[in-house]
């Protein structure tokens, strides 16, 4: 009967399970981690995403509840019809001020 018992103690494929069941928590735990997470932009409910801003490649996403919006650029200069409405100005210490005419 010793036999017996010392042959399953020394089976190496159950410690590869133990670890395989190791690897899934870990897994799972971080699946949970990353849906949970509050800057995680599809968990809102209204988002806009911009990609490469300024290049080229640049690429707009807007969510607005269920509905989702994709935007490429061309990489060629917009022009349109406008009146100036006001004047930026930044600050020392970063900020941005707007004051309109």
């Amino acid at each position: 009967m010793r036999l017996i018992e010392d042959a399953d103690a020394d089976d190496p494929i159950l410690s590869v399970v133990n670890l395989i069941d190791v690897f899934l928590v870990v897994i799972a735990a971080l699946l949970l981690t990353v849906a949970s997470n509050p800057l995680n932009p599809f968990m809102q409910e209204n988002f806009t995403l911009v990609k490469n801003p300024g290049e080229d490649t640049m690429e707009v996403v807007i969510k607005k509840g269920e509905v989702l919006e994709h935007y490429k650029s061309s990489g060629d200069m917009g022009e349109g019809e406008g009146a100036k409405a006001g004047i930026t100005y930044r600050m020392k210490d970063g900020s941005m001020i707007y004051v309109p005419e």
